[in-house]
Order: structure tokens, then C-alpha cells, then sequence
């Protein structure tokens, strides 16, 4: 039983879906009862509260500052509950469990499925609901408490989080096994000039790392395109004689592979990538979320 029908109001259940939908008919459509039913109960709601809970943008609703503050606390108690069920069902040995985890894209490709690999090997039937975002997602949705261990690169401390695990990463340049650079075993960013490049986009940690160096060379560079996606990247760097810039993380398949070569930055002004394991402050974790945070600790603690 899912805990909005065992615990939660149909004025309450009805508000979310509305939240969720962006309106009232998407929101009948997903329950399956007619219009007129959950308008009823979202007004009831707001007369009851004493408040406006949607914005009408459009055909659609958008929630307002009120609605945003009472969805989120609303889906907190959702979780907590789960959470609670979930830890009922470990006492009563049924071995279940559930956790949240969200990580940026670079980890999704190997870090983190390896580490669920082992994680089930452990323990068989704990659930695990994953989401793929940027660094900057992944941070909010653990600092809301909609997940419970985010998976993020910063090139800064990632405040009022609980840091799990924190690894340094260097940055290189990413080229085509028969690119002509693809013989040097390093590289400093000036020899790249007059190379065409693929850059990180604005707001990517690697972008935050490589502006000391692009600076100052603004006018000299050939830029071709920036994007948000490694795959995307690696993808352009094997089909074209450009250069891109990565970790290794993500492009390891590549690399074992010989299709890409990666020449690290010797630039002394380049920082590091640093991939951080990041949890929320203040929570008591389950018994399915220390297991997983240990796990953590365990494996990428010895170092990769």
C-alpha cells in the first residue's frame, strides 16, 4: 500500500497530483475520477488553510509559496513513513528496505552501478530509486530531503550537506585515439590553441575549474560547441578531430577500450574536480541507508 492512499487525506492526495500534473485534468487523469472532484478538494483545501495554494498560469496551475512549502513538507512526511514501513518490515525479517540516491552522469556510467552491484550482492532486497541530474539538482534534491545520498562533483565545499566521501579528480584533455595529440602523455592548455574544443557548458563544475585558463584566451580559442553531457562530449571527440575536457570518470570504458585518449592538464592554475558523496544533516538514517552509506565508505575509501 503506498503511503499517500494509508496516510494521507483524498484533499491532500488530490493537491499533490495537481502539483505534480501541472493541472486540473492531468491531475483527474492520473487518480481516474472526473475534474469537478479534484477542484472540489483543492478548494476545499485552500478555504480550509486559509491560503492560495496554485497560481494560474496558462491553461495550467503552478504551485504558490504556500503550495511549495505544504508539498514539500507533505512529501517529507511521505518519505519518513516509508522509511518507517521500511524499517518495520527489516524487524519483522522480511529484509526489505528503500533508499534514494541521486548522482550526476559521470558516476551513473560505472562508480555508482558498481556500487549498487555490490550493494545487492549484500543485501538482495533493499530497493533503491535512482536519479541522473546535474551536480546542481542532485545537491537541492538532498538538501530537501527528496533523496538520501546525492552524488555530485563541486569545485567547492558543498555547504550545509553531511559529506559521505570526498575524492580529488585531475582534468584532462580528451582527444580521438588517432588525433594527432593522442602521442603526448600531458598536455598544457596553450597548446591547444588553434585546436577546435569542446567545452564543459557554463555551471559544470569543469567549467567552474578550466576559467582560469580560458580567460586569458578568450579571443585565441576555436570553440565549436559546449555541452552539458559527457556522453555528448566523448561522443563529438571520437567522430571529430576536436578536444574536449573530463575527468577520467565516465570514460572508462573508452579509455580500457583505446578509443579515447586522456592527457592530463599540467596547468597550474587548473584545480581539481573533486567528486563529493554528500547526505543530509540531521537525519536519522534507516538501516538500508547506513548499510549503503558504509558501503561508501568501505569501497571508495581504499582508494580507486
Amino acid at each position: 500500500m503506498r503511503a499517500e492512499s494509508s496516510i494521507l487525506s483524498t484533499a491532500f492526495r488530490y493537491f499533490l497530483a495537481v502539483a505534480d500534473a501541472g493541472s486540473i485534468r492531468g491531475a483527474a487523469r492520473e487518480l481516474n475520477i472526473v475534474s469537478s472532484a479534484v477542484n472540489r478538494q483543492v478548494l476545499l483545501l485552500e478555504e480550509s488553510l486559509g491560503i492560495r495554494l496554485f497560481d494560474r498560469v496558462g491553461r495550467g496551475l503552478r504551485l504558490s509559496e504556500a503550495g511549495s512549502l505544504l508539498a514539500r513538507q507533505v512529501r517529507e512526511t511521505l518519505d519518513r513513513f516509508d522509511d518507517v514501513v521500511s524499517e518495520l518490515d527489516t524487524l519483522r525479517g522480511l529484509r526489505r528496505g528503500r533508499i534514494r540516491i541521486a548522482t550526476v552522469e559521470s558516476l551513473s556510467i560505472e562508480r555508482v552501478p558498481d556500487l549498487l552491484a555490490e550493494f545487492w550482492r549484500r543485501h538482495p532486497g533493499i530497493e533503491v530509486g535512482m536519479t541522473v541530474a546535474g551536480a546542481e539538482e542532485v545537491t537541492r534534491l538532498v538538501d530537501e530531503g527528496r533523496v538520501d545520498v546525492g552524488f555530485a562533483f563541486s569545485t567547492h565545499p558543498l555547504e550545509g550537506l553531511r559529506l559521505v566521501h570526498e575524492e580529488p579528480h585531475r582534468i584532462g584533455a580528451l582527444v580521438a585515439a588517432d588525433h594527432p595529440l593522442a602521442k603526448r602523455t600531458e598536455i598544457a592548455f596553450a597548446d591547444l590553441l588553434g585546436e577546435p574544443l569542446i567545452l564543459p557548458a557554463r555551471g559544470m563544475s569543469l567549467r567552474t575549474a578550466l576559467e582560469p585558463l580560458l580567460a586569458p584566451l578568450r579571443r585565441d580559442l576555436m570553440v565549436r560547441t559546449e555541452v552539458n553531457s559527457l556522453r555528448v562530449m566523448s561522443a563529438l571527440v571520437r567522430r571529430t578531430p576536436s578536444v574536449g575536457f573530463l575527468t577520467r570518470v565516465g570514460i572508462e570504458r573508452e579509455l580500457r577500450a583505446g578509443e579515447l585518449v586522456w592527457l592530463p592538464l599540467v596547468d597550474d592554475a587548473l584545480a581539481d574536480d573533486r567528486l563529493m558523496v554528500v547526505s543530509r544533516i540531521g537525519t536519522i538514517p534507516s538501516l538500508a541507508l547506513a548499510a549503503f552509506v558504509d558501503l561508501v565508505e568501505e569501497t571508495w575509501h581504499t582508494g580507486r
